[in-house]
């Protein structure tokens, strides 16, 4: 898995101050993609190395790191986000995917954000209401005696907010 970029964002997760890591080798390709520069299998390794490295600079800036594609490589984006939680723990963790459905390979409780969805050019982006795309949060569920299990829960809306307010 290789990582192209990064950029410390406000508006891929909602209330985040995130690190977010552009990874390469996309195999959606989305129709009116904006980064099709990460179709192609380009740039520098991403793993518990290299994100160390970003973090030793960014964590005390940040409250989130969000993983910006891999769905060509969905056990190491999970592998990442289990060593991100473990080194990191006042992290959050989301991960953007550019398919419908989840990957069996991805442990939600790797995860606090999740996002479904391949770009669909006439839906628009998240901060559209006619988006087909979906930013989850990961909710942990802990009832005594039982195992704790996680679900996600809709929190696209919060785009739709958020654009309105600064009308985009």
């Amino acid at each position: 898995m290789k990582f192209v970029n990064t950029g410390v964002v406000f508006q891929e997760v909602p209330d985040e101050v995130t690190l977010s890591v552009n990874i390469s080798n996309c195999p959606c390709h989305c129709m009116g993609c904006h980064s099709e520069y990460l179709w192609d299998d380009i740039g520098e390794p991403l793993n518990a190395m290299s994100m160390g490295m970003m973090l030793k600079d960014y964590a005390k800036d940040i409250t989130c790191v969000c993983l910006m594609g891999g769905d060509a490589e969905t056990k190491e984006v999970n592998d990442l986000a289990a060593w991100i939680r473990s080194a990191y723990p006042k992290l959050k963790i989301g991960w953007y995917s550019g398919r419908r459905e989840l990957s069996p390979d991805i442990k939600l409780r790797n995860f606090d954000y999740v996002k479904l969805g391949p770009y669909v050019e006439t839906k628009g982006p998240l901060n559209k209401p006619t988006t087909n795309q979906r930013m989850y949060q990961v909710v942990k569920e802990k009832m005594e005696g039982k195992p704790t299990t996680y679900k996600l829960n809709d929190i696209t809306s919060k785009f739709w907010k958020d654009a309105m307010r600064h009308n985009i």
